[in-house]
């Protein structure tokens, strides 16, 4: 199945907020909690912050669209030396279906036509499930980071880069 990107629009960041708490709680709740993830939703990922991170911080948000419905969301900023993937959900019935893998190629396209050569993200370290996916697709686990995110809360993450020139065709 073909997952689309479609841009996320100033006057969608409330859908796009109400699509993350789902998504979101869906993937984090028992592993990190709901009064984190509820925190992390109100400080990374409410309209709010989609104003700031757009117009300050170079990033840009994409709804995924499969079989006519947003199956999850994109986040990618843009920086000096490499594109990062900051986000990339998919609610849990369009899992499985190659939608992924179509994203990743999308945002592989995006970096090159940026001339970037190098995308990277973060991965919690117990979502086994997303670093499967990321590493058959040819990203590779570099390094370790803990990030104090405030609230006494920390993401424990593992860092992973995909290199363009050496994954070109997958």
């Amino acid at each position: 199945m073909e997952g689309e990107l479609k841009e996320v629009l100033k006057s969608e960041y409330a859908d796009l907020e109400k699509l993350c708490a789902a998504l979101w709680h869906d993937a984090y709740d028992e592993l990190l909690g709901k009064a984190q993830v509820d925190y992390m939703l109100e400080k990374f990922q409410s309209a709010k912050a989609f104003e700031r991170q757009v117009s300050e911080e170079n990033y840009s948000y994409y709804f995924i669209v499969a079989a006519g419905e947003r199956a999850g969301y994109c986040g990618l900023q843009m920086q000096k030396d490499a594109l990062f993937l900051s986000k990339l959900y998919l609610a849990a019935s369009f899992r499985g279906a190659g939608i992924a893998k179509t994203v990743l190629q999308k945002c592989a396209q995006i970096a090159k036509a940026a001339g970037k050569d190098k995308i990277f993200l973060t991965v919690n370290k117990e979502n086994a499930r997303a670093m499967r996916a990321y590493e058959k697709f040819g990203f590779v686990k570099t390094e370790s980071v803990v990030t104090d995110i405030g609230g006494g809360y920390v993401m424990d993450d593992y860092v992973y880069e995909y290199y363009l020139k050496r994954g070109e065709g997958k």
